[in-house]
């Protein structure tokens, strides 16, 4: 993953400046408001006739268009004229340094994502705007995760609507050629008797699953264990996702992780060649270390996931690389540094 971004320089086009002032207020987590203002911006110019930009900034009607308004407007002239936008520049000097120091080495070896987000479900931003960020970002591969049918808050797609996207996502891929693979998947949740919140049927059909618990997160120690230890132990699963449910800062304030027994969680996940996520989100960093700790002395491979509602959250594996990397887990053993067809080989073991 080459993080962080170059800073942009003029002549920059109107779009790509869009772009880039919408990625950089996510990655530093600004309020979602202003983030679509600036990627709507960006969806309003590329459906403009040829020359009708140019002809507007001209003639000063550029915030005639519905979506664009002052902030956005200024950047669209400054681009237009050749400047680098003043709010693009103010936005690469405050936002555009490295998220985390340490972990650079680990970061440059991470490679793919087993575990983000679209606006099929809770997501902010189209699929190809998520490829797109990812490629800039020099990554080979992404694993699309969007949530199963009972997160209804999240918009959990159905079996009929992952259906859909799966035939998207073929399109998608297809015409990446051989410069980016998109795996299809899902983050299913984790049912309180350990099943899977989608059909057998359509989890056959998906390149990778990461299942992840998100209701009664404060179920006691013994059937949270075996809720955990079913889910791991069913074939259809690859990856445990953000496994003990905390939230140690941010707008959702913060909350306790899950009381379960983690040596033989973690130990049903070496048994069934399941990967422990390390949750790259600074709002979850999960596990914690301790666990991460007792994950690696079991054995166990491990992912490190940037869990990205937004493309600008896709460079926040910067703070798993970070954890990983001082924890000393070995990087043979994190799955997101290996290559798109040796994820697929190891997912397909089920």
């Amino acid at each position: 993953m080459r993080i962080p971004l170059p800073p942009l320089e003029a002549p920059v086009d109107p779009v790509e400046a869009l772009r880039r002032v919408g990625y950089l207020l996510e990655r530093s987590r600004q309020h979602s408001r202003r983030v679509e203002a600036f990627r709507g911006a960006a969806a309003v110019l590329r459906d403009l006739d040829e020359g009708e930009l140019e002809q507007r900034v001209e003639g000063g009607t550029i915030t005639e268009l519905a979506g664009i308004g002052k902030s956005t407007a200024g950047v669209i002239e400054q681009a237009v004229r050749g400047e680098l936008p003043d709010y693009l520049a103010r936005q690469q000097e405050e936002h555009g340094g490295p998220l985390v120091e340490g972990g650079e080495d680990y970061a440059a070896a991470i490679i793919g994502d087993c575990h983000l987000h679209s606006d099929w479900s809770d997501g902010g931003s189209p699929i190809d705007e998520m490829v797109l960020t990812a490629v800039e970002l020099g990554q080979e591969w992404m694993v699309l995760t969007d949530h199963s049918p009972r997160l209804r808050i999240a918009g959990g797609l159905s079996a009929q609507r992952l259906g859909q996207q799966l035939q998207l996502l073929a399109a998608i891929d297809d015409s990446l050629g051989d410069a980016f693979t998109l795996m299809s998947g899902i983050e299913v949740d984790i049912l309180d008797d350990g099943d899977l919140d989608q059909t057998p049927e359509m989890l056959d059909r998906l390149d990778l699953v990461t299942a992840s618990v998100h209701s009664k997160l404060k179920m006691a120690r013994v059937p949270m264990t075996r809720r955990m230890v079913a889910a791991v132990s069913n074939p259809r699963v690859n990856v445990l996702g953000h496994c003990t449910g905390r939230l140690v800062t941010g707008s959702r304030g913060t909350r306790p992780q899950s009381d379960f027994d983690a040596r033989a969680v973690f130990e049903a996940c070496v048994e069934h060649d399941v990967a422990v996520e390390i949750n790259s989100r600074p709002e979850r960093c999960d596990p914690p270390d301790e666990l991460v700790e007792l994950a690696l002395e079991i054995g166990c491979l491990f992912a490190v996931d940037s869990d990205a509602h937004a493309p600008g959250q896709l460079e926040m594996k910067a703070y798993g690389a970070e954890r990983a990397e001082r924890l000393g887990v070995p990087l043979e053993r994190i799955v997101t540094t290996w290559d798109a067809d040796r994820v697929c080989d190891w997912a397909g073991r089920r």
